[in-house]
C-alpha cells in the first residue's frame, strides 16, 4: 500500500486451489454481489483495515495521539527545495513541478490513522461497504462535505477524479489498474468495480483517491478560458480540505490559509489537527542557502538529511541558548531502498554481472567515515528497516513462494544470503575491485590502455552519474575514483530541477540516486515500482526499467496475500529476487528523522507510533514559547 498524502511522501497471490468463480464486470458484478449479499445488503464500515481489527470504534471522539484542545492560530514557515510551476495534481510528476502543500487543499475518501498499520477511517466518505470476495467497494459520501465555494461534494466529483488521475498520472494508472469502473449507485454513493475478486487491498486504496471538483475543472477562469485538467496551471484551484492557497510568488513561495468554515473541522478524524492559520513554503534552489535562511530565522522548521550538517552545522547561538531545538524522531512507519539506480533500459546495464561489478566499486565504509561521521548503516533490502526485509536463506512459506519461480530467478536466491561487499581498508578495497573486474571480464569486457572496453567492439564503458542535488553530487564524486580504478570513464553532472525532471521522464540517464519509500503493507504500488507494465511509462516509479516475469508474479503474490503472514512471506520473496538481480547499488540509511525548529510550537506529549514528526498536522503555534524566542526575522 502506497503512502497517502497524509502519510510522510505508494493465498500467496492468485490462489491456484481456489474454487472456480465466474468473473463479472461493471453493473453485472455489482448486481450479482448485491444479490449474493441478500436483503441486508452490504455491511457498512466506518473504517477499513487490511488485516485485523480497527482500533477506534464508530463514533470515537478523536485519535489518541492528538491534543484535542490544541489552540488555533499562528504561522509555520517551511523549506521547499527547487522550484514550482504547477498547482494541478492531476499531472504532477508528468508535467511541470507541483507546488508544496497543494495536497492539503483536498480531501480523500478516507484518511489513515497514525497509530495503526494500514487502517483508514472515513473522511469524505462516512462509510464504506464491500462484499466478502472484494469484487467491488461502495463509498457513501457525507452529506455535509462541501467545496470551498459551498457546493456539495458529489459522486460525479469522485468519478471525474478517478478517471482524470488514472488517465493523466502513471502512478494512478498502475495503482488502480484493476479498478475497471467508477459509477454512481446512489444519491451519495460511488461504487468502484474491480476486474477480479480477491484483491483485499483495493477497497482500501480506492479510499486514498484525492477528490477534485468536476464543476471547477470543467468551468472557465476569470479570463473566460476553459480550464484543462491535462495541463499545468498556476491558478489556485478549488478544494474541499482544511486549507486553501492564499497567495504565491511563482517559483519562490506558496502560502496556505486555514479555511475557517471548513466543513470537516469538527470530524473526529480532524480534532486536534490543522491548527495553524497559515502554512508558508519558502523555495530555495540550494540546500546550503536554505540552511543559512533557517539560521537567520527566515523559516521555522527544517528537516536535515545531511549527516555532515547534523554533526557540524548546528552550533550557532540560537541552538546553544535553546531558541532552536534539535530533535530526532524514530522512523517506524516505512522502509526504504536508497541507491545508485541503474537504467537497465540501456544495453550497458543488461548483464547483471555488470551491475553487480559496480557494487564492488562502492566503498561505503570509507565514505561513511569520511563524509557521514559514521552515522549510517548500509542498506541490504528493498524494505530496509521493516519486518518485511529478507535475510538469511528462504524457508517456510517464503521458500514455497520462491519455488514457483525457481527457473526464472538467479540460483543465489536459494543458496546464498544476500550481502553487500564490505570495504573500509586497502586490502578489502583491492579484493573488491578484483572481484568486480572478474565480473566485468565474464560479461565481455577487458582493460586496454587503462580503459575498460567491450572486448568485441572496443567501445569504452562510460557512465554519467546525474543529480539535481549537490548533496548527492558529493556522494557521486566519492564513488567516481573507484569506478575510474576499474577503467570506467565516469562523469558527474549536476543539472537544474527542470532538466532533471525532463530527462527522468524520458529515461535519459545512466545512473541517478533514487529512493523508494515502502509502507508496512506493500501492495498495488509495487506494480509501479518494479512491474513490467510501468517500465516504459513516462513519470512512473519504475526508474530502473525492470521487465522481469518473475518479479511480476511475485508482485501479484504480494497484492493477493490472504493474511499478514502471507504478505510478509511474499514481500520477502520479492525483496530477495530484486536484490539478486543487482538492479541497484544500495546506499545507506538512518533510522531517525532529524529535525530543527525555532521553538515556537507545541506538540502532543506522545507522538503517534507511525507518524514520524507529524509536522505540521499535529503541532500548534505556542504564543508563550514564541514570545521567549523573539520576533521572527
Amino acid at each position: 500500500m502506497a503512502f497517502t498524502r497524509r502519510r510522510l511522501l505508494h493465498g500467496g497471490a492468485l490462489i491456484a486451489a481456489a474454487p472456480a468463480i465466474k468473473v463479472l464486470t461493471g453493473a453485472s458484478a455489482i448486481e450479482a454481489a448485491h444479490a449474493q449479499a441478500g436483503s441486508a445488503g452490504l455491511k457498512w464500515r466506518h473504517a477499513l483495515s487490511l488485516f485485523g481489527e480497527v482500533k477506534y470504534p464508530e463514533g470515537f471522539k478523536h485519535f489518541d495521539y492528538v491534543n484535542p484542545d490544541a489552540p488555533k492560530g499562528g504561522m509555520a514557515r517551511q523549506i521547499a527545495l527547487g522550484t514550482f510551476d504547477n498547482f494541478n495534481p492531476a499531472v504532477a510528476g508528468v508535467k511541470g513541478l507541483i507546488a508544496s502543500g497543494v495536497a492539503l487543499i483536498y480531501e480523500s475518501l478516507t484518511t489513515q490513522s497514525l497509530d495503526e498499520v494500514s487502517t483508514e477511517y472515513g473522511a469524505l466518505a462516512e462509510s464504506v461497504g464491500y462484499p466478502d470476495d472484494f469484487s467491488f467497494v461502495t463509498h457513501r459520501l457525507r452529506a455535509e462535505a462541501k467545496w470551498h465555494d459551498g457546493k456539495p461534494v458529489t459522486p460525479d466529483d469522485v468519478i471525474f477524479s478517478f478517471n482524470a488521475l488514472k488517465k493523466h498520472r502513471p502512478f494512478y494508472a498502475a495503482y488502480y489498474r484493476h479498478v475497471v469502473k467508477a459509477e454512481k449507485t446512489g444519491e451519495r454513493e460511488v461504487t468502484f468495480t474491480f476486474d477480479a475478486p480477491g484483491n483485499r487491498e483495493l477497497p482500501q486504496i480506492v479510499g486514498q483517491l484525492m477528490v477534485l471538483p468536476k464543476h471547477w475543472w470543467e468551468g472557465t477562469n476569470e479570463a473566460g478560458v476553459k480550464r484543462d485538467i491535462s495541463a499545468t496551471t498556476l491558478e489556485p484551484p478549488l478544494g474541499s480540505g482544511a486549507y486553501r492557497i492564499k497567495s504565491f510568488e511563482a517559483a519562490r513561495s506558496v502560502t496556505l490559509e486555514r479555511v475557517k468554515d471548513y466543513w470537516g473541522r469538527d470530524l473526529n478524524i480532524n480534532v486536534g489537527q490543522n491548527n495553524f492559520d497559515e502554512l508558508r513554503y519558502e523555495y530555495f534552489r540550494d540546500g546550503t542557502v536554505a540552511l543559512e535562511a533557517f539560521k537567520a530565522d527566515q523559516v521555522d522548521w527544517r528537516t536535515e538529511n545531511s549527516a555532515k550538517n547534523w554533526a557540524t552545522a548546528y552550533n550557532f547561538p540560537a541552538v546553544k541558548d535553546g531558541r532552536v531545538v534539535l530533535e530526532e524522531f524514530p522512523i517506524r512507519n516505512a522502509g526504504v531502498m536508497q541507491a545508485f539506480a541503474l537504467n537497465i533500459r540501456r544495453d550497458k546495464f543488461k548483464d547483471p554481472r555488470v551491475r553487480w561489478a559496480l557494487n564492488f566499486a562502492f566503498d561505503f565504509e570509507e565514505m561513511n567515515k569520511q563524509l557521514f561521521y559514521g552515522q549510517y548503516k548500509r542498506i541490504n533490502s528493498y524494505f530496509y528497516g521493516t519486518e518485511l526485509a529478507s535475510s538469511g536463506l528462504p524457508e517456510g512459506r517464503e521458500l514455497e513462494i520462491l519455488e514457483t519461480v525457481r527457473a526464472e530467478v538467479p540460483a543465489e536466491v536459494f543458496t546464498t544470503p544476500y550481502s553487500n561487499p564490505v570495504g573500509g581498508n586497502p586490502e578489502a578495497v583491492r579484493s573488491n575491485l578484483r572481484e568486480g573486474m572478474k565480473l566485468f571480464k565474464e560479461a565481455g569486457y577487458e582493460v586496454r590502455d587503462h580503459k575498460l572496453v567491450d572486448s568485441k567492439t572496443g567501445a569504452p564503458f562510460e557512465l554519467e552519474l546525474m543529480s539535481e542535488d549537490p548533496s548527492a553530487e558529493r556522494i557521486m564524486l566519492f564513488f567516481k575514483p573507484s569506478l575510474e580504478r576499474m577503467g570506467i570513464t565516469a562523469t558527474v553532472r549536476t543539472v537544474d530541477t527542470t532538466q532533471y525532471e525532463n530527462r527522468m521522464r524520458s529515461w535519459d540517464f545512466d545512473v541517478v540516486v533514487n529512493n523508494w519509500i515502502e509502507s508496512l503493507s506493500p501492495g498495488n504500488e509495487q506494480r509501479e515500482f518494479w512491474g513490467s507494465h510501468a517500465a516504459d511509462m513516462p513519470g512512473s516509479r519504475n526508474v530502473l526499467g525492470i521487465k522481469n516475469p518473475a518479479v511480476d508474479k511475485l508482485i501479484e503474490r504480494v497484492i493477493f496475500a490472504k493474511d499478514r503472514a502471507d504478505l510478509v512471506a511474499a514481500t520477502k520473496a520479492l525483496d530477495r529476487v530484486l536484490l539478486w538481480n543487482h538492479y541497484v547499488v544500495p546506499q545507506f540509511s538512518y533510522p531517525f528523522h532529524r529535525t530543527a525548529r525555532w521553538d515556537r510550537f507545541g506538540r502532543p506529549a506522545e507522538m503517534p507510533k507511525y507518524g514520524v514528526d507529524a509536522f505540521p498536522a499535529l503541532w500548534w503555534y505556542d504564543a508563550d514559547k514564541a514570545a521567549k524566542v523573539g520576533k521572527r526575522s
